[in-house]
C-alpha cells in the first residue's frame, strides 16, 4: 500500500505579515497532483489542519476544496486533529464525510477503532490518535497523573489490543500528533509542555508498522517506522534550512517500510542575515538573498537611522528586523529580552524567585510553579476550544 503522509497545514496562518493562503492553495493542488500521478492508495494528515480553533472562512473554504478534490480521486484520506485545531469543530459531520472516503478522527475515545483499508496483500488498519491534551483526556484513559507519555501510552494500549484481535498479518499505521524524543523543534510550534516535559519516547509506538507523526515542522526520521512529515510551508525563520516535503511511504506485504520524500512548492526562499547595516548593504555575497524573505539582525553598537527602509532598498522582502549589538554578556546594556532568549517560563519564574528572595525555589516550590503553568496552559486550551 502506498501512503502519502503529510501534516501541519496550518490553514489560515500568515508568515509574519504575508498572507499564505495562496501558497497553501498551491500546496493543496500539489498534494492532489501527487496523489494522482504517484498512484497513492491512502492519504494521512497528522493534525493541525488549521492554525487556530476558529479559523477564518477562507481557510475553511480551502479545506473544503481539498476534501472535495481528494474525494473525487477516490483515494481514502485519514485526518486527525492537532493541538491547534478544535477537535469538536473539525469533527463535525465526520460520519457523513466518511461516506466519501474522508475519515476524520478527532475523538480520543475512538483511538482503538481503526479505518480498515485493503490492498492486494490484505488489510491495513489506520488508527487515528488526535492530539491528546493530558488534562482533558486523563479520565478517558484512566491515568492518575496526566502527562503526554501516560495518555499516549494508554491510547497505544488500545491500539495494540485491537490489533491483536485482528487476523494475523494485518498491517497497521498510527497517526499521532505529539513531540517525540529525538525530534528537532522550531520556533513556530506551540509549546505543549506538561509537568516540565513535552516529549515522549518513540518506543510508545512499538507494535505498529508505521507511525505518521505531526506537530514538529521539520521533516524528520525518528526511526525507520516513526517519522514526521513536517509542515508543507515555512511558518518561522527558524525553518530557513528546512526542506519542505511529504513522505511517500510504501508498506509491503510483510509490513516493511520504504519511504521517499516528495518536495513541496516553495513560495519564496528564506534567509537569515546578520551584521552591521553597512555590512549587509555592501556584502556582495548576500546578493543571492535579494529576492528572499529576509530576517535581518543588526549588530551595530548604536541603532542606525531608518534601518528597515534602508534594508528594503536592497532586500525588498525584509519581514523581520532585530537588534543584537555585540556586547559582553555582563554588559549592563544587554536587554532583558536578550537575557531571556532560550529560557522557559518555568526557568524565568525560578530566576525571579531567586532574585527577590536571594535563593531559588526548593523542589516543592518548583512543583507548585510547574503545576501553575500547566493549569494556565490547560485553561487556555479549554477556553480556545469552547469559543
Amino acid at each position: 500500500m502506498r501512503i502519502l503522509h503529510t501534516s501541519d497545514w496550518h490553514l489560515g496562518r500568515a508568515f509574519h505579515r504575508v498572507n499564505m493562503l495562496g501558497a497553501q492553495s498551491e500546496f493543496i493542488g500539489h498534494l492532489v497532483t501527487t496523489v494522482r500521478e504517484r498512484d497513492v492508495d491512502a492519504v494521512v494528515v497528522s493534525g493541525d489542519v488549521y492554525d487556530r480553533a476558529v479559523p477564518p472562512l477562507a481557510a475553511v473554504e480551502l479545506f473544503d476544496d481539498a476534501l472535495h478534490r481528494l474525494a473525487d480521486l477516490g483515494v481514502p484520506t485519514v485526518i486527525i486533529s492537532g493541538n491547534h485545531d478544535s477537535a469538536r469543530r473539525l469533527g463535525v459531520g465526520a460520519g457523513l464525510i466518511g461516506r466519501a472516503g474522508i475519515y476524520l478522527r478527532t475523538e480520543p475515545s475512538a483511538c482503538g477503532t481503526p479505518v480498515v483499508l485493503r490492498d492486494n496483500f490484505g488489510e491495513v488498519a489506520f488508527y487515528g490518535l488526535p492530539y491528546l491534551e493530558p488534562a482533558l483526556v486523563k479520565d478517558e484513559f484512566g491515568v492518575d497523573k496526566p502527562g503526554h507519555e501516560t495518555v499516549l501510552a494508554a491510547a497505544m494500549d488500545r491500539v495494540r489490543a485491537d490489533l491483536a484481535s485482528r487476523a494475523r498479518g494485518t498491517r497497521s499505521v498510527v497517526l499521532a500528533h505529539a513531540f517525540v524524543t529525538g525530534g528537532e523543534a522550531s520556533d513556530s510550534e506551540r509549546d505543549i509542555t506538561v509537568g516540565g516535559v513535552a516529549a515522549v519516547p518513540s518506543g510508545v509506538f512499538d507494535g505498529v508498522d508505521y507511525a505518521a507523526l505531526g506537530h514538529l515542522h521539520g521533516c524528520q526520521t525518528i526511526t525507520e517506522r516513526v517519522r514526521y512529515s513536517g509542515s508543507p510551508l515555512p511558518y518561522s525563520f527558524s525553518e530557513a534550512d528546512h526542506r519542505k516535503s511529504m513522505w511517500l511511504v510504501d508498506l509491503d506485504a510483510d509490513g516493511a517500510v520504504t519511504a521517499e520524500r516528495v518536495d513541496c512548492p516553495v513560495p519564496r526562499a528564506l534567509a537569515r542575515i546578520r551584521g552591521t547595516l553597512a555590512e549587509l548593504l555592501a556584502d556582495p555575497g548576500l546578493a543571492r538573498h535579494e529576492e528572499a524573505w529576509v530576517e535581518a539582525t543588526l549588530t551595530d553598537a548604536v541603532r542606525p537611522a531608518d534601518p528597515m527602509a534602508r534594508l528594503a532598498e536592497r532586500f525588498p522582502h525584509t519581514l523581520s528586523l532585530a537588534f543584537d549589538p555585540e556586547r559582553a554578556p555582563d554588559d549592563p546594556d544587554v536587554s532583558y529580552a536578550q537575557r531571556l532568549v532560550g529560557r522557559s517560563d518555568q526557568e524565568i519564574a525560578e530566576d525571579f524567585v531567586a532574585h527577590v528572595r536571594g535563593a531559588g525555589p526548593d523542589e516543592r516550590e518548583q512543583g507548585v510553579l510547574r503545576d501553575a503553568f500547566d493549569a494556565v496552559r490547560a485553561d487556555e486550551v479549554v477556553r480556545e476550544v469552547a469559543r
